[in-house]
């Protein structure tokens, strides 16, 4: 049975070239792909998929988070297998990030229409609005908005190109708001019986191991200040001595690399963790050559699987800003904390795709997610989640994601795979 219902007709891939061709022409910036987060981009792509599966036969509606769900028009019974992703981008970003799970639940669909002998599952696909933190500077807004988990601070967050608040882009698409801050579910999660995502790996390890394909593990959770200010005081270059001096510049580098010494000596310990400062900006109104810079804005990141790592290295942070503000007569002003809890998948889950692997052919291990997805807040919630990972050259979050559609399709036969175990 499994052999039969795993054979997936090679003419799929055509299916697959033709879709990211059509999202990548109708959401290309003229450097990358933009499809900001409850934007302009996201719509357009949503759309496209939303016509191409009609025209297929499959069934298309929006749900109330405005997130697009795709099914067979004749849906076996049983709890639901929902197979998802995310459709936006970060801006100038790769074409396959999040689309690629999209587009694999879509053949999975269509694979199932040819052949409804087979329709063991009934199977949904989820195109999620809102999964990336570079818009609002908060992720996972529309599977968190799903689960009745965002909360009225979420929603008060701000557009880094419009100033427009979440819960203002939301109203737009007619999303019930009231809803979703009385923490109203959107989505019945007693009649889902998994969730399950492919996508691109983010990171380097798959391509340098040869794997193709590979089943996760777990993901990241994340501590993340969007903005954090230190605040010195300015003076001529000139004229002001070391020790009478209070440099914002010299005071976050100072910070800086006292993290990178605590971030390596607890990964010396084996500990799971990465830390970035992917902002870093003196005031461009007053900075100067001539000038000690007394104003600097950064943000702050630290990842790891574990919740005890993530608050330990935290709390290392603002000691280390409470030490440095007394000895260089500064102050460090934090906004909001924004927390995203790690997640583990479900170990049979893993095994199953891990199976379908091998079964493929693959030689492979199961690898963590160093980057955060939907399949987190899923599995947090109760959720039987999975996840497989494509390998991809050059990284991600940048126009050079490189996904081979030969390892795409390898990924989408092993879901396919795995579904009917």
């Amino acid at each position: 049975m499994t052999t039969v219902y795993s054979r997936m007709d090679p003419k799929l891939l055509g299916v697959a070239d033709t879709l990211f061709m059509r999202v990548r022409e109708a959401t290309n910036d003229g450097v990358g792909i933009t499809r900001e987060s409850y934007g302009r981009g996201e719509t357009v792509a949503l759309n496209i998929l939303f016509e191409y599966c009609t025209e297929r036969g499959l069934d298309c509606t929006f749900d109330a988070g405005a997130n697009l769900i795709i099914k067979l028009q004749a849906e076996p019974s049983g709890k639901i297998i929902l197979i998802g992703s995310h459709l936006d981008s970060v801006p100038q970003g790769g074409n396959f990030d999040g689309l690629a799970g999209v587009i694999a639940g879509i053949l999975i669909l269509l694979h199932m229409k040819e052949a409804p002998k087979n329709q063991q599952r009934a199977i949904r696909v989820l195109a999620l609005r809102g999964e990336e933190s570079a818009w609002f500077g908060k992720a996972y807004m529309g599977s968190l908005a799903l689960l009745g988990k965002l909360s009225t601070d979420d929603l008060n967050q701000q557009s880094r190109n419009t100033g427009q608040t979440l819960r203002e882009a939301m109203t737009q698409l007619d999303i019930p708001i009231s809803r979703i801050e009385q923490g109203d579910p959107l989505i019945d999660l007693s009649n889902i019986a998994a969730y399950l995502e492919l996508h691109i790996e983010q990171g380097p390890i798959m391509v340098a191991r040869e794997w193709p394909i590979a089943s996760v593990s777990g993901i990241r959770g994340n501590i993340r200040h969007n903005r954090i200010l230190c605040k010195g005081e300015t003076g001529h270059s000139g004229a002001v001595p070391r020790w009478m001096r209070k440099d914002a510049v010299l005071a976050c580098a100072e910070l800086l690399s006292h993290l990178d010494e605590h971030w390596r000596v607890l990964q010396q310990m084996g500990m799971d963790l990465v830390m970035t400062c992917g902002i870093f900006s003196t005031n461009p109104a007053s900075h100067a050559l001539s000038v000690i810079p007394g104003e600097v804005h950064f943000s702050f990141e630290v990842r790891s699987q574990s919740d005890s790592t993530l608050e330990q290295f935290y709390q290392l942070m603002r000691n280390e800003c409470q030490e440095i503000a007394r000895s260089r007569g500064v102050e460090f002003v934090f906004d909001r904390k924004l927390y995203t809890a790690p997640a583990l998948m479900d170990p049979c889950w893993v095994e199953k795709l891990s199976t379908a692997c091998k079964e493929l052919g693959i030689v492979s291990e199961v690898v963590p997610s160093g980057a955060g997805h939907d399949a987190a807040v899923f599995a947090n919630a109760g959720v039987p989640s999975g996840m497989i990972f494509i390998r991809n050259e050059f990284g991600s979050h940048n126009p050079h994601e490189a996904m081979n559609l030969e390892d795409f399709f390898l990924g989408v036969q092993a879901l396919n795979l795995a579904v009917s175990y």
